[in-house]
């Protein structure tokens, strides 16, 4: 490797210098450039060796990294969140951009993965050639993220243990019994025997396929199926104990996160207009002139709920208008669900059935937060 050290560099300075005094004695400007050039090499050798040095250092950390980003931990989280081939690349893309070494870690922590989604984000917007590109990669992007999320809930919820005490819904066939949870171990839930009416124990049948619905303490419902085992007796009388054999499964489960905002916005009624018959029947939204106003409290790709003072009928089909930025109105179609009084005002909840691309990408960087970035 090309460098010079101070010892070299004084030895030459030396030479120079008697050159200078005894055998050519020119003018001293000479003596002058040849300590510039000699200070000129040592800095671009000092620079060269320290791009080397860098060089070699970031070789020794992506072979580090490359030896613990395991392939079977990726095919782990493919299988877990139900990713296929492209959204599988997608991720690895992000894991890398961030340095993860352990992929797995990560996906449990939603801020730590909301932060590395934000800087692959970051670098779409950076480096796309064109706004179109840059549109279809958020997409893209935002599409991965909100897999991760559902499947995230079901992870979380697979690992709940019901509580002792904790009150229960058991079902069978059509029936349903309101008990309460006496002990869980393993696979096994001993519920209080259902009662009838008049408030004896209830006898099933040995092996019957049942469900047991309960609330844990964070308000989360979730469902565990499986058959009736026996009776048992616990400290609380007879118990019915339950073997279950499948994860449980959330009661609600929403397909997109949700953020609370307040942005004003307009809504127009959209009516649907259908011409000729048979097959050259066709038909087209028409969206009415007359403009009305709201605020918009939650919201998520799938919908959103709006405090408005006009009555709006329940089925309605509207397109919204939402204010994001000075540079972009956020424009979807929707359908009311069902609308709540509240005061002087109505809240009406919406799903949306039209998102364009833009809008998509709109919604999900002001849900997860990436517009304030």
């Amino acid at each position: 490797m090309f460098e010079i050290n101070p010892g070299t560099g004084l030895f030459l300075l030396r030479r120079l210098y008697r050159f200078y005094k005894e055998d050519n004695p020119m003018d001293t400007e000479l003596f002058a450039i040849g300590i510039v050039a000699i200070i000129v090499i040592a800095v671009i050798a000092s620079i060269i060796n320290s791009k080397l040095n860098k060089s070699r250092s970031n070789s020794n950390v992506n072979t580090v990294y490359k030896k613990r980003f395991s392939a079977f931990a990726m095919r782990r989280i493919t299988r877990a969140y139900g990713l296929n081939k492209e959204k599988r690349k997608l991720l690895e893309y992000v894991f890398r951009i961030n340095s993860v070494s352990d992929p797995e870690d990560v996906m449990k922590n939603h801020q730590t993965l909301d932060r590395y989604f934000m800087r692959a984000y970051q670098l779409i917007v950076k480096k796309s050639n064109t706004d179109e590109e840059a549109q279809q990669k958020m997409s893209e992007l935002f599409d991965l993220r909100n897999i991760i999320d559902a499947n995230h809930d079901m992870e979380n919820i697979s690992m709940t243990k019901p509580e002792a005490n904790a009150p229960a819904i058991l079902s069978i066939k059509k029936s349903n019994y309101h008990v309460k949870i006496l002990s869980s171990h393993g696979q096994n839930i001993v519920t209080e025997m259902p009662k009838s009416p008049l408030g004896t124990n209830i006898s099933l049948p040995k092996g019957a396929k049942i469900a047991l619905s309960l609330f844990n303490k964070s308000s989360n419902g979730f469902s565990f199926y499986g058959s009736i085992a026996g009776t048992v007796n616990t400290d609380n009388g007879t118990g019915l104990q339950i073997v279950y054999d499948r994860k449980p499964k959330p009661l609600i489960k929403r397909k997109f996160r949700r953020k609370e905002i307040y942005e004003s916005c307009d809504f127009s009624l959209v009516t649907l207009n259908e011409t000729g018959t048979g097959r050259k029947k066709t038909s087209k939204l028409v969206v009415s002139p007359k403009k009305f106003s709201g605020y918009v409290l939650e919201i998520s790709v799938g919908g959103c709920s709006i405090k408005v003072r006009n009555l709006v009928p329940v089925g309605s089909r509207l397109k919204i208008n939402i204010a994001y930025n000075d540079n972009y109105t956020i424009s979807v179609l929707g359908q009311v669900l069902r609308s709540d009084r509240s005061g002087t005002s109505t809240i009406i909840h919406i799903k949306f059935f039209k998102v364009p691309r833009r809008a998509f990408n709109a919604i999900n960087s002001l849900v997860f937060g990436f517009n304030d970035s």
